[in-house]
């Protein structure tokens, strides 16, 4: 059994959006709605689906072409840099979901939103703890702290950030990674170890809710070797994610 609880909705479930969502293509805005609606493609993350009312003229072009997916056939279109999917019948009728990185950028109300849309079911919290984490690796120690912010995430292990001075950054390497986060933001530092690529990262400017994680550094357990209170844990088998 898992340590760590799982994704609630199944992947075809949906569920209303109570909040508004607009998207931009080249500084205008093209997508405007108060009436999408999550669709699990896969679990744990949802999509928008938006109602072609809600999408501005001349975004979408239709290829002539269709595609099947489990919830329906879907007419491909391409819009921005990418394409879109619309829909005649079934669960996502009369809407349209893009391909998250077709479009500039995606906002919920006035907060900018990376990487897919936050899942609604989820809960991500940034708790400080006084337990003692320690973080290995190639053999030597990365980390050591008794002042650490864990974040815990529906359906992920819980990840450890350090603050930056129980870091032994003479053993990590920067690199020029950059990832985004639905619920944190976009990281502004990675570092590798011999083994490990993007072994670590850091948000120096979170998202308001994860505040408590800015400037620190954390690890993916699942490629370093992690004592709690001296007594080692096992690493968790889940795909990466920060």
């Amino acid at each position: 059994m898992s340590a760590y609880p799982a994704p609630l909705i199944p992947p075809g479930g949906t569920a209303p959006v109570p909040r508004r969502i607009r998207a931009m293509l080249d500084d205008r805005v093209v997508v405007d709605t108060m009436d999408a609606i999550y669709l699990w493609e896969f679990p744990p993350y949802p999509q928008y689906y938006v109602p072609l009312a809600d999408v501005a003229d001349g975004v979408l072009t239709d290829t002539g072409e269709t595609k099947t997916f489990e919830h329906g056939v879907a007419r491909v279109h391409t819009a921005g840099s990418g394409k879109a999917w619309v829909y005649d019948d079934g669960v996502a009728k009369d809407r349209v979901r893009f391909q998250w990185d077709a479009l500039d950028s995606w906002f919920e109300e006035d907060e900018e939103v990376f990487v897919h849309p936050r899942n609604p079911y989820s809960r991500v919290d940034a708790v400080k703890s006084a337990r003692r984490f320690q973080v290995s690796g190639d053999g030597v120690v990365l980390a050591d702290s008794d002042s650490t912010v864990i974040v815990f995430e529906t359906g992920l292990p819980p990840r450890y950030y350090f603050p930056r001075t129980a870091v032994n950054f003479a053993h990590l390497t920067p690199t020029d990674t950059v990832t985004a986060c639905p619920y944190k933001g976009r990281t502004s530092a990675y570092w590798s170890v011999p083994s490990v690529p993007d072994v670590a990262w850091s948000y120096d400017f979170p998202t308001a809710n994860l505040l408590p994680i800015a400037g620190h550094v954390a690890f993916f357990n699942e490629q370093v070797d992690l004592t709690v209170d001296g007594v080692p844990q096992e690493r968790p088998i889940t795909p990466f994610s920060k």
